[in-house]
């Protein structure tokens, strides 16, 4: 793994510095009208995502464009003078929760929506954006590593911080992750902010490299690249069940987590098909679609577990504050950037 040196300001740089064909513009495709989505769904989700929106509602062409959920949220951010996205669907509900805060949504609660679980719910006045999946962050242990080398599996967070692991854990970064910024939240809340700051000062002599890609440090440490990688659940599952030689832990002192959600920009242009997209992203069926690829979804009749999911993963999910962690965010990344970003990872940089 390469380290880059920081560079300030980087995420914004990415959102200004994207070539002007970056985005599709909304046009006439035929006779349906294209709606720009964004979206932080992992990329072999579009095509079943997009051909089951597009059959509920044959007036619209869906055309995605993706990133890891920082990038995105940072991009929407910055974008508010001239905002070019007529929805999102599959980002962090905590990155939609600035975008209400901000004024950037469009109020709106979906047909259907009362039956989906009440943690995927907007709460308050002015309801703007509706829960999908849940997913939260486990630890990927490479086992030939540990019998070979003698290390012994993390059953705490704090099992991370042994000397034998010195140089050994990939951990996505959080700047541009939401797996990254759920796993610092949830420490932050469950430990306290002066015991999660320190235990991640411990964490980070033991960290390689902070990825910015959320699945990168699971699929390092099946590669046996790293002894340790953090990532999400489901695609802990992916890697083990693809015959990864890797145990999936979800440590018993709780772990973070985070919502998907879907949401109407309140300056789209389309928002009359934008609705009826919305109501489908609430429904069963949209739901049944989801639990392909998420153990926790939604609708409470939709969900299933697959093999290789981790016993007791729901169970030990902590008291998560969603609204404290989108109005902390920002204070949040800047002191983690501060603390350990001499050994970030960036995406490239835009040519």
């Amino acid at each position: 793994m390469r380290h880059r040196s920081a560079i300030p300001g980087l995420v914004l740089a990415l959102v200004l510095a994207l070539p002007a064909g970056w985005l599709p513009a909304p046009a006439l495709a035929g006779d349906r009208t294209r709606l720009t989505v964004y979206t932080a769904l992992e990329p072999e989700q579009h095509g079943p995502v997009k051909a089951a929106i597009e059959a509920a509602v044959p007036e619209v062409e869906i055309a995605w464009v993706w990133d890891q959920t920082g990038i995105i949220t940072d991009r929407i951010l910055a974008e508010r003078a001239q905002p070019r996205a007529d929805m999102v669907l599959g980002l962090a509900a905590t990155s939609l929760q600035l975008f209400k805060k901000a004024d950037l949504l469009l109020p709106y609660r979906p047909a259907g929506a009362e039956a989906l679980r009440p943690a995927f719910r907007d709460v308050g006045p002015a309801y703007a954006w509706t829960g999908m999946d849940a997913y939260l962050g486990v630890v990927c242990f490479n086992t030939v590593l540990g019998e070979r080398q003698r290390l012994s599996p993390p059953v705490f967070w704090r099992d991370l911080l042994s000397p034998a692991l010195r140089g050994r854990i990939a951990m996505p970064n959080p700047v541009y992750t939401g797996t990254g910024y759920l796993l610092v939240a949830g420490w932050l809340q469950a430990m306290g902010e002066a015991a999660g700051w320190s235990f991640m000062d411990a964490l980070h002599e033991n960290v390689a490299a902070y990825l910015p890609v959320a699945a990168t440090p699971c699929e390092e440490a099946a590669r046996g690249t790293v002894a340790v990688g953090l990532t999400y659940d489901m695609r802990a599952a992916e890697i083990r069940a693809k015959g990864a030689p890797i145990r999936i832990i979800v440590p018993a002192d709780g772990v973070g987590w985070e919502l998907e959600a879907v949401a109407i920009l309140a300056s789209s242009p389309h928002s009359a098909l934008a609705r009826r997209v919305a109501d489908w992203a609430a429904s069963r069926a949209a739901n049944d679609l989801y639990a392909q690829t998420f153990a926790m979804v939604a609708h409470p009749g939709a969900a299933r577990l697959p093999a290789n999911y981790p016993p007791h993963a729901e169970a030990r999910m902590i008291r998560n504050d969603l609204a404290w962690m989108a109005e902390n965010r920002p204070r949040i990344l800047a002191e983690w950037t501060r603390r350990y970003d001499a050994k970030a990872e960036h995406p490239p940089e835009p040519r």
